[in-house]
This record gives C-alpha cells, structure tokens and sequence, in this order.
C-alpha cells in the first residue's frame, strides 16, 4: 500500500508539472499577442506617447484607407506581372526542354509521326520506311503558283525547268520533244520576259516570277551554272505547294513520259553521272596502302554523283531541309558548284560537328535516263544498247550541247542510224 501511494504521488506531481508547463505556455502566447513590443517597451513607459499615437492612427485611417487599396490594387497588379512572366519562363523551358526530348528520341518521335510500333518479323521479311510521308500544302506561301500548279500539274506531279535567253534554242528543243512525247504536265519558269513571251507564242506553260533583286541579277545574265543554282531556292515553293517536281535542265531530249518509269519510294529520284553499274550504283573500292603491312588494304564505298540537272523530289520534309541546305550554302559559298553541294548534303553522314540529311535516295537507271557518256562511249558502239530507247538522253557531258541534241533526235525519232557517228566520246576541247 505504501508502494501504490508513493507511484500515486509521483504521478500526480508530473500531472501538476505538465499542466504549469502548458498554462505558462498559453499565457507567454496571450501575451505576446496583446504586448508584442514587450513590457518595457517605451511606449508603455510613457502612455500619454501611446495614447496620443492611438488617437492619431484612429483619426487618419479614414484618410489612409482610400491610398490603402491603390496601393494594395498596385500590389496585385505587379503580382499579376510577375506571374505572367513567370509563366512565359516557364512555357520557354518546356519548349526547350521538348526540343531536348526530340533530340534524344528522334526515332521514338519518328515512329509515333508514321504510325504505331510493330513487331519485327521472321528473318529476312523486315522492310523498314522507306518514303517520309508529305507536307500539308500551304497555299499562302504563293497564291498565284498554286491557282497555275492547278491547271498545269497531272496527280500532283510535273516537269519544271528555269530557261533565261541565253538558252533560247535549247528550250525550243526541249518543249518540242516533250510535246511529241504526250507530256503534258510541264512548266517553264521564265527568268526574263523574252522567255516569257516566247513560250506563250509557243503554247508553253509559262510562269515569271515576282521581282527578285538577288535571283533576277543572276537571272538575267548567269551562265549555266549560275542558273543552275538557282533552281533549289525556286523549287521550294513548288513543294511547300505540296507538289512533287521533276526538275529539268534544258540539254535534255525526252523521248517517253518518265513519270511512267518513277518509283516514287524516296524523297529524291536522280539519274546518275556513272556510266556503268559500277560507278552509277557503287561499289567496293580498295584502297591500298603497303607501308601498312598486314593491314595494307582498306575498304571504300564510292558512288559517281547524282546529277542536279535531273531528279525527281517529292514534297517531303527531309526534301525541302536538302533545298534549304543546298541554297544556303551556295549564298555563303558563291564559287561553289551546285551539283557538288547538291551531292554533299544528300550524301555526307551525320559525324561530330555535323548533322547530316535523312532523307531517302533513290538512283534512277542508267540506261532509262542516260546520260550523254553513256549514249556516246557505250550506246552507240552496242548493236543490242543501240535497239533501247531511253526516257530521256541528258547532253550534260558536252559543252556542244545544241548540235547533239538534235542529232540524238535524228537517231531515236527520225529513225537516222549514223546521226551520232560524226562526233567524239568525249569533246574537242
């Protein structure tokens, strides 16, 4: 009994202690509510002090409270302020911060664009995408070329070629075997007005563009391939039409409609500089280097160029990137060669410090869209080569460009068996 009583007496003395502590708590609290300056502040040593500023705070706050809510109002506009920017801040990292995704997950990105995952399937089925799908057409980027794109192009498709005056006979040419050969959907884009005049006194689709000072002085009096630069900064309105173009130089002699001979599965279809299989569609080349030793021999690809005077490119994404490309280096690069360039940027891979082109090339056949060494080193000298007749014969290999034209229109149309005899494989000069 003792023993309960003293654990009895314990426990009431902590209960007793516990609620002082609390008790002290609460009254320090009410205190320092009514008394936040304290007891000894000098306010309360002196009450006449604290009196007289009571009546004053009383007295004024009827005229303080109007300059009270401007200023709360002023406060809340800036709040506003800051927070609207706060929030642009905010939108610009995320659009960098998606920007960043996009780079890191480029290929994740492209499959959600083209549609959904797939499974692989059995060894040797898997066919990867091979054609980037196309651009919405925006008719606002050139009202006046969608309104004639309209008359003019078949399925969305036809043949444009840039002619100043200096290449007058050439063009005529040009249109009359295209004529002959039942295509319809082509377009000249004149560069001066006798062009202009002369195609429509021809019943040639004409089209002048809008002044241009840095196109028209090139226009005007650029040589081949001065002229020949121009196309890709021409061409970009015709795809961002949504349009896909068979871009046409002028020493070219059409013989059959080439779009029944396009494949269609790439963003850009090009005839070839090769002159055979090997060079026209690459091959291994080996390098040899003896100081080496063992490891003297190394493996190369090599491929002759595409040709910029004729390629067929649909109005994808990855095919204006290489017009944008092309064009922007031959403004930074004015003694560069267009078809130099043209190659580089579809070709270059993607290394440290550069990013290359994706886009997907295909390399029309040779003897379809011959070129004029083919015609005049093989062809001609071939009883079994000499019985096909090519899409087109491109005369890009010799500066004496009228005179073969027409003498291979005299071969392949007028049935003339030794019209290409009189001249040389390659030139005089």
């Amino acid at each position: 009994m003792a023993i309960l009583r003293r654990v009895k007496g314990q426990s009431l003395s902590g209960s007793r202690i516990a609620l002082a502590v609390v008790v002290g708590v609460l009254l320090g609290f009410v205190f320092s509510v009514l008394y936040p300056h304290g007891f000894f502040s000098s306010d309360l040593a002196n009450p006449h002090r604290r009196i007289a500023n009571s009546n004053l705070q009383t007295g004024s706050s009827s005229c303080e409270s109007p300059e009270r809510i401007k200023m709360l109002k002023a406060d809340i506009v800036s709040i506003s302020e800051k927070n609207a920017e706060l929030k642009k801040q905010a939108r610009e990292l995320n659009e960098k911060l998606q920007l960043a995704e996009q780079g890191q997950d480029h290929s994740q990105k492209q499959v959600l664009l083209l549609g959904k995952q797939q499974k692989a399937g059995p060894f040797g089925t898997v066919k990867g995408l091979r054609t980037n799908p196309t651009v919405v057409p925006d008719e606002s980027v050139n009202a006046r070329l969608a309104k004639l794109l309209e008359e003019v192009a078949v399925h969305k498709e036809l043949i444009v070629a840039l002619a100043n005056s200096n290449v007058k006979a050439m063009l005529e040419v040009w249109f009359t075997n295209i004529k002959r050969a039942g295509i319809r959907n082509y377009l000249v884009v004149a560069l001066d007005d006798p062009i202009v005049d002369f195609c429509k006194s021809n019943d040639v689709p004409v089209y002048k563009r809008d002044p241009d000072s840095d196109i028209d002085s090139v226009a005007r009096t650029g040589g081949n391939h001065a002229v020949s630069g121009l196309k890709f900064r021409i061409l970009r309105e015709f795809l961002q039409l949504g349009y896909s173009v068979l871009l046409s130089d002028i020493d070219i002699i059409y013989l059959q409609n080439p779009f029944d001979h396009l494949y269609r599965d790439s963003d850009v279809e090009s005839m070839s500089d090769g002159h055979d299989n090997m060079t026209a569609y690459g091959f291994n080349d080996v390098f040899d280097e003896p100081a080496m030793g063992w490891a003297r021999y190394a493996h190369t690809m090599r491929i002759w160029v595409y040709n910029s005077g004729f390629f067929y490119i649909r109005p994808t994404l990855p095919s204006i990137e290489l017009l944008d490309r092309v064009a922007g280096r031959l403004s930074r690069e004015p003694n560069s060669w267009d078809q130099a360039v043209f190659n580089e940027e579809l070709f270059y891979p993607s290394h440290p410090g550069y990013d290359g082109l994706h886009a997907a090339k295909r390399t029309l056949d040779i003897f379809l869209f011959m070129n004029s060494k083919v015609l005049f080193k093989t062809v001609r000298k071939d009883p079994a080569l000499k019985k096909l007749k090519p899409v087109i014969v491109h005369v890009n290999y010799h500066p004496d460009k009228l005179r073969r034209m027409q003498a291979v229109v005299e071969f392949y149309v007028n049935g003339k068996k030794d019209a290409l005899d009189p001249f040389p494989d390659g030139s005089d000069w």
